[in-house]
């Protein structure tokens, strides 16, 4: 037996309903399309966001906010994670951006900020595209270095 050789049994069968083939069908006179309007008529398009006349809902919904167009975004990058890599020596403690895009930590064409999350026992020098204070305080403190690049 093959899929080709499947066949639907008897009850599962059913007719296609034939519109505008007389009364008798019950899919006569308005073929199934109800009185007047534009879906009784040929060549509705129908949209998806129309309401039939109603105000439609991104109209109704209220309007508030503002989305800065110059927003940059930052790739999060705490001190714990680069302390963490280091133990498994996936990082060595000189760090630049293409060291984190191999890592994994980081995309190609992100820019880094490195947070004060965690603590940090080695020496290391970092280059980020930006850095927090409390950052900046833990990985001096350890004795190291961070540079901030200019992207």
């Amino acid at each position: 037996m093959d899929l080709h050789n499947l066949k639907a049994p008897a009850p599962n069968t059913k007719n296609r309903k034939r519109v505008g083939r007389g009364e008798g069908s019950g899919h006569g006179e308005q073929s199934g399309r109800g009185h007047n309007g534009a879906k009784s008529r040929s060549g509705y398009k129908y949209r998806p966001w129309f309401e039939g006349g109603q105000m439609p809902l991104q109209r109704r919904i209220p309007k508030f906010g503002f989305k800065n167009p110059n927003r940059v975004e930052y790739r999060p990058l705490n001190i714990q994670t680069i302390s963490e890599f280091i133990e498994a020596e996936k990082l060595t403690n000189t760090v630049t951006i293409s060291d984190l895009v191999a890592a994994g930590l980081a995309h190609k064409n992100d820019r880094v900020k490195l947070l004060g999350r965690g603590d940090l026992d080695v020496k290391i020098e970092v280059e980020v595209h930006a850095a927090s204070k409390s950052a900046i305080e833990k990985v001096e403190k350890a004795g190291g270095k961070v540079n901030v690049i200019e992207n």
